[in-house]
């Protein structure tokens, strides 16, 4: 079994060499130099006719979700309400 090792910097570094050899990143001494790319997609903003359209199909007389508005109280609402949750939905 090997010495354990305390010191911040030796354990670091071999951390450090340790992901460099899993994600292939060769001759990259510091990793902070690297470009990291996220998986997640990008996600277009939605449209103001989108959520109009979204806000239209709706089902009334359903069990509201967690945010417990009733789907009644979203299309009674005026264009001023649906384009706040425009706003809400982009902002994300």
């Amino acid at each position: 079994m090997g010495d354990l090792v305390t010191d911040f910097h030796i354990i670091l570094a071999k951390w450090r060499n340790h992901f460099s050899q899993q994600l292939n990143v060769h001759g990259v001494i510091d990793v902070r130099q690297t470009e990291i790319q996220t998986a997640e997609p990008v996600v277009p903003k939605l449209s103001a006719y989108d959520i109009d359209m979204a806000i239209r199909k709706l089902k009334r007389h359903k069990s509201p979700g967690v945010d417990q508005i009733p789907a009644e109280v979203i299309k009674a609402g005026d264009t001023t309400i649906h384009s706040e949750i425009h706003k809400f939905i982009n902002s994300t």
